[in-house]
């Protein structure tokens, strides 16, 4: 899986608490895409999550579950995404809920599928900033954040989480001179081919949410736009 992050550049991320279509779906699913993740903020329950886990599994692009949850926790993913939200005031969200996640379910769990996620989320409206009590870290907060992903906890994954509003290219940018080891994942407000562009240029992945649900078209464009 970590020789995967480094080849892929573009998810389509998934709300199961969100209705989508059939033909949506397949669309999304056929759309070239590197992965697809499932995972929400509000609503997410394991019968929601198991109804888009099982239309999904029509298709063969790969499938992973992001962990908000534990009620929503079911085997069937490809892999598992578990946030460590770095900027939440709240110990629980950076620690304690990863603990006893690993109490509860360690003797199902097989490490190879799993993957945690230095998570800062940087958009004060975002759902998730409310929901994990964060505060709105300056960009020296950011970029050391960063350093202590890649060279303090050693994850795999540094997250980069607007969430519903396009980011700062610059920071993107300054993020990513601080990764030797981890993957830059960017998300938030990419509603547009040209966007996708942009930020591709900084961050290794690129993810694609809301505009599915906004103007499939777009959204449907992100992905060569990133590729090509």
């Amino acid at each position: 899986m970590t020789t995967l992050l480094k080849q892929w550049k573009h998810i389509f991320k998934l709300d199961p608490a969100k209705e989508i279509t059939d033909e949506d779906l397949e669309k999304i699913c056929e759309s070239g895409t590197d992965a697809i993740i499932v995972g929400g903020t509000d609503n997410i329950t394991l019968d929601n999550v198991l109804d888009l886990l099982s239309r999904i599994r029509r298709y063969t692009v790969p499938c992973i579950l992001e962990i908000s949850s534990m009620d929503a926790i079911t085997p069937g993913f490809d892999y598992y995404y578990i946030p460590m939200v770095l900027n939440s005031k709240e110990k629980k969200w950076m620690m304690d809920m990863q603990h006893q996640a690993i109490k509860d379910y360690v003797d199902m769990m097989e490490f190879s599928e799993i993957f945690f996620e230095g998570y800062c989320i940087l958009n004060e409206d975002a759902k998730a900033f409310t929901y994990t009590n964060s505060y709105l870290p300056d960009e020296e907060d950011v970029i050391a954040y960063a350093y202590m992903v890649d060279k303090v906890f050693h994850l795999p994954i540094f997250y980069m989480e607007y969430s519903g509003k396009y980011g700062d290219p610059a920071l993107v940018a300054k993020v990513k001179t601080q990764l030797q080891h981890a993957t830059l994942f960017y998300g938030g407000g990419i509603e547009t081919a040209a966007q996708a562009k942009e930020m591709k240029q900084y961050a290794d992945v690129i993810v694609v949410g809301n505009s599915i649900y906004t103007n499939m078209k777009q959204a449907l464009q992100t992905v060569s736009a990133v590729k090509e």
